[in-house]
């Protein structure tokens, strides 16, 4: 069999399978209450392809995004919540669910270890530093381990990598591939670039997403960085609340993303100086209350000797504040060489 013939046996599988999937996920909202045929296509295209994820989702803003009314939009919303069983729990059985929460490698140890295992899933991970310490270095070595198998750091699964800095870099993932023993032509396959070229284009490539990440297997989500065009259109007091505003749009965007489709989010942030301060780092993350307050977990940055890098872990929900030490090569990031 030639390549050419190859080639169109696996995109017509591909095209099947995406096609079973789609009627699928159609016979599973026709399922819910309420949702005839109508419906259930336009929940499909507006990306909610679960019960979850709309179970998760405002009536208010299903009914903008889909196109139905908010009567409509407050019942499926109601029905949703009732399949899922999203209700009072006690809090062994929310135990109980954290277990399905999967951890992904950052191909560093200790790391992963200041992570309580690497970056975790159905929440958000930020990293925020100033330039050259290695945020960017952190999303290509995790766009690669992704693709791991689970038993070694993976899950097997694709990446989205929403760039919108104009860093991302294809030569880079080639040796990081072969550091773990991958094909870099089919790594190269698994992660789906998108360049954001100011906020609404941002916003709208995650709306977007959320047919995607089912449709390709898609378990992590990576924006590098998260504020930049939000940092760079917003200018002044003046426009900051509703900077602020849109940001938390794009945040809660992403919350439910994660948690509907036990995806890992990774966001990087930038940093302003404070010249007034007195006492302490004058070193912030861009985003103020509303990024720090919604993500799972916040890791600040700084350089160290050489190629090395301290990650100081900022805030997590139930692990200790503490340092690791983690070292940037041509391999992407690993630990250093006194901790090999």
């Amino acid at each position: 069999m030639c390549d050419t013939e190859m080639s169109s046996q696996v995109t017509k599988s591909k095209e099947l399978s995406e096609k079973n999937l789609k009627q699928k996920i159609l016979k599973e909202l026709l399922a819910l209450p309420g949702v005839g045929k109508t419906i259930a296509v336009k929940l499909y295209e507006a990306g909610y392809i679960s019960a979850k994820l709309i179970a998760v989702t405002s009536p208010r803003t299903l009914s903008e995004e889909v196109g139905i009314g908010e009567r409509t939009a407050e019942k499926l919303v109601e029905s949703a919540r009732e399949m899922v069983g999203l209700d009072f729990t006690t809090a062994k059985d929310f135990l109980n669910r954290r277990k399905s929460v999967k951890r992904i490698t950052t191909g560093s140890r200790s790391l992963d270890d200041l992570l309580g295992g690497g970056i975790e899933t159905q929440g958000i991970t930020e990293f925020y530093g100033e330039y050259r310490t290695g945020k960017t270095q952190i999303c290509h070595t995790l766009a690669v381990t992704i693709q791991l198998p689970e038993e070694k750091g993976g899950l097997s699964a694709k990446a989205l990598y929403v760039d919108t800095e104009g860093t991302f870099r294809p030569e880079r993932i080639v040796p990081i591939a072969k550091r773990f023993g991958f094909d870099p032509e089919e790594i190269l396959e698994n992660i789906i670039v998108a360049r954001a070229f100011s906020t609404d284009h941002q916003i709208e490539i995650i709306r977007r997403a959320k047919k995607y990440v089912p449709l390709q297997n898609i378990r992590l989500i990576i924006v590098d960085s998260l504020t930049n065009h939000f940092r760079a259109e917003y200018v002044g007091i003046d426009t900051l609340a509703v900077r602020q505003q849109k940001l938390n749009v794009h945040i809660h965007d992403l919350q439910r993303i994660a948690f509907a489709f036990d995806v890992a989010v990774v966001v990087t942030n930038q940093v302003v100086t404070n010249p007034a301060t007195f006492y302490g780092s004058p070193i912030s993350a861009i985003g103020g209350h509303i990024l720090a307050h919604n993500v799972t977990t916040r890791i600040s940055l700084r350089k160290g000797k050489g190629n090395k890098r301290i990650a100081k872990l900022e805030d997590s929900p139930y692990l200790p504040e503490s340092e690791a030490v983690f070292e940037i090569g041509d391999e992407g990031i690993r630990d250093t060489e006194m901790e090999d």
